[in-house]
């Protein structure tokens, strides 16, 4: 075969690469917009005023709002992430900057490698056995650990892997200028991997941030808030050890029952849910960018 034959041959062969790629990520890019087209479609026509300040009436034909779970979710992935988060990410600085010579280093990462890809559900069972039956009743404490246990292996994993990125010679550059290990770990190695880390956290927040099934087993749910009571709020931090609402049990909840109204609510509530989490997203990548910049 010529060598202007074998060019052609091969420029036709880059050209279909990239005509099946592009292809596929059209076909990706459409399927985004047809699902997110189609859940704003039925979900924000029942997104009013009252969705966001009222609390369910129980009523079949006019259901409320869902102030009440939306406040219950953040306040159930607030405390998972106090627990989770810092958790996760010593684990992964352990495992990434102290593990040499260390015989626990391995059977750390394969539990993590496990306990990320068990099913929710399980982690739901879980709670239940170790916070729910010794309390006697279910609450938001062992919602929030059911959360936080399925937010440390990810968080650990992805915090470990990020920081085994950045390269050695920055570790060797502080350490040769008189900065112990543990300085060289916060100053140097932390800030050189930290959008990577907050991707990894946000990956973390969002996977729990939608789960059903342990805070079924866990918080279980309720109609109120336990700890904005009307009709002046005020706190009670003891109320968070009854049965919690989340805005995905109540989401669940009414899109599993018979009565149209509370499904159309129910649309509501996982378009809220999804806004929220791209929100979220949003405010953490632009507060990285600009503390990176």
């Amino acid at each position: 075969m010529s060598p202007t034959l074998r060019n052609k041959i091969d420029r036709w062969k880059s050209r279909i690469m990239l005509g099946v790629c592009i292809g596929h990520t059209v076909i990706i890019l459409g399927l985004l917009v047809l699902v997110t087209g189609y859940l704003v479609s039925i979900g924000f026509k029942s997104l009013s005023v009252e969705f966001f300040t009222k609390l369910p009436t129980g009523e079949v034909e006019s259901p409320g709002g869902m102030r009440h779970a939306i406040v219950g979710t953040a306040l159930l992935v607030g405390l998972a992430s106090m627990v989770g988060i810092p958790v996760g990410m010593l684990t992964g600085v352990y495992l990434a900057e102290y593990d040499v010579g260390s015989w626990i280093a391995s059977p750390v990462r394969f539990v993590a490698d496990v306990l990320a890809g068990v099913p929710s559900i399980v982690v739901g069972i879980l709670g239940y056995e170790l916070v729910v039956v010794p309390m006697g009743h279910y609450n938001g404490w062992a919602g929030a650990l059911a959360l936080a246990f399925i937010m440390i292996p990810i968080v650990a994993r992805t915090t470990e892997e990020m920081l085994r990125l950045v390269p050695h010679s920055y570790r060797e550059a502080s350490v040769a200028l008189g900065a112990t290990k543990a300085t060289t770990i916060l100053k140097v190695v932390i800030p050189s991997a930290t959008g990577s880390i907050v991707t990894g956290v946000m990956l973390a927040i969002a996977r729990v941030a939608g789960e059903t099934a342990p805070l079924l087993f866990t918080a279980l749910g309720a109609r109120f808030l336990p700890v904005f009571r009307e009709p002046a709020p005020y706190i009670h931090p003891g109320d968070i050890s009854e049965p919690f609402p989340s805005l995905t049990v109540q989401v669940f909840t009414y899109a599993t029952g018979p009565y149209p109204k509370q499904k159309e609510q129910a649309w509501a509530g996982i378009l809220v849910l999804i806004f929220l989490i791209f929100l979220l997203n949003l405010a953490i990548r632009f507060t990285t960018r600009r503390r990176m910049a």
